[in-house]
């Protein structure tokens, strides 16, 4: 179409003004439209981008130290089994048994001598 109309042209022959293929005032239209959605559709593009990027970050972030707790608590159970600590016994503890113990042998010696 558009070939058609640039030979008549070179031809010398006029276009008639319902013939006139685009309109300034339309195409000027089109234009301010299109830079105006464009403009609304980039930021909310961008607005989603940065909050995708924020969610994935701290989604990343978490994962990281429940995985980093997970490994911490198998390395400790680990090292639990394999160098079990000898814990210590209270000082108090050992005192008690040892009365309980000497109280024990005294009742015995007392039976023994009450029998004979």
């Amino acid at each position: 179409m558009v070939g058609k109309k640039f030979l008549m042209l070179q031809g010398g022959q006029t276009l008639s003004r319902r013939e006139a293929f685009f309109e300034a005032p339309h195409l000027e239209e089109w234009k301010q439209t299109a830079i105006k959605n464009i403009k609304r559709h980039g930021y909310v593009g961008l607005v989603a981008t940065i909050r995708t990027y924020f969610r994935f970050a701290n989604f990343l972030k978490n994962k990281y130290q429940e995985t980093k707790n997970k490994i911490k608590e198998i390395h400790i159970k680990r090292q639990r089994n394999m160098h079990p600590e000898k814990k210590e016994v209270s000082s108090f503890l050992k005192m008690v048994s040892e009365y309980k113990n000497k109280i024990r042998k005294i009742k015995e010696r007392v039976k023994e001598e009450e029998n004979l």
